[in-house]
């Protein structure tokens, strides 16, 4: 099998079940948005080096994202190839989150992305997340979805914004405060 069908050529793209749409249709917009954040979630990964305790955590994380992006890929009108993102994957997110923030100093500014470079890749990622969270609320405002992936986006912008901090103490620098 090749990579390229030229199915595409035409400016469509097809969803899970056949059903083809519009390259910027509100679900390609949406799912898309969420690979290009687990690509960035990959770059991150590869500035990580350093940070092991990181590796598991994102590629749990990526793996959630491909859940997401299969569930984003399928009509509202069919069932997702996948079992669901739940609440379960909620309450991980907000566990790895509460352990980071218990090593860290309590944040009382206003921080700039930047500082260490695994801790600028993190905030790229977390702007990313951010905007694909953004695509999925336009699209359930036209279809219905699961709100587990909204939530779960929300929760993980955190996660990737204490881990941005995290990667900065560790490396020994200072957080990039706003100073407005």
């Amino acid at each position: 099998m090749r990579i390229y069908t030229r199915t595409g050529d035409d400016g469509t793209t097809g969803l899970i079940g056949g059903h083809r749409v519009s390259k910027d249709n509100p679900r390609v917009e949406a799912y898309g948005s969420v690979d290009e954040l687990n690509a960035h979630i990959g770059l991150a990964l590869v500035h990580l080096h350093a940070h092991e305790e990181f590796r598991d955590i994102l590629q749990s994380v990526q793996n959630t994202l491909f859940v997401i992006g299969s569930e984003l890929a399928t009509p509202a009108s069919r069932k997702p190839p996948v079992q669901p993102v739940s609440e379960a994957h909620i309450r991980q997110l907000e566990h790895w989150i509460d352990e980071l923030e218990n090593s860290l100093p309590a944040l009382r500014h206003f921080i700039l992305p930047g500082g260490s470079v695994p801790a600028a890749a993190l905030h790229v990622a977390r702007t990313v997340c951010r905007r694909a969270e953004r695509r999925v609320v336009t699209l359930f405002h036209s279809e219905p979805g699961n709100e587990h992936i909204i939530t779960y986006l929300n929760r993980l912008a955190d996660l990737l914004f204490v881990m941005a901090r995290a990667a900065n103490a560790s490396e020994g620098v200072q957080d990039v405060i706003w100073d407005g």
